[in-house]
């Protein structure tokens, strides 16, 4: 008996680190979506803003980019994705205001 709540014991404290850096870990993700993202888009926006999910899907993590179009003086919009098993980005096309002004029925 006395051996089953060593291992009990043991495991949960192995665990506690875990539970306890988990809130950490995902404000790391979080910043690492950010940070990839806005790199992405610094060839089409030349000044851009990030609004991250903190979680993601289970698959990716999800951004908005909102900022001045290259060349242009209208605001646009991306989405943004980054594949979490790879870390590789990628961006949706550019919405616009009209596109993002859309009344929903």
């Amino acid at each position: 008996m006395r051996k089953s709540l060593m291992i009990v014991a043991s495991l949960m404290a192995g665990m506690a680190p875990a539970a306890a850096s988990s809130g950490d870990a995902w404000a790391e993700f979080a910043e690492k979506v950010r940070t990839q993202c806005l790199e992405a888009a610094a060839p089409v926006l030349e000044t851009a803003e990030a609004v991250v999910d903190p979680f993601g899907s289970e698959s990716f993590g999800l951004a908005v980019l909102t900022g001045k179009a290259k060349g242009g003086d209208a605001a646009v919009s991306y989405i943004c994705v980054m594949d979490k098993q790879t870390g590789a980005v990628e961006l949706g096309s550019e919405l616009t205001s009209d596109v993002l002004s859309v009344t929903i029925r």
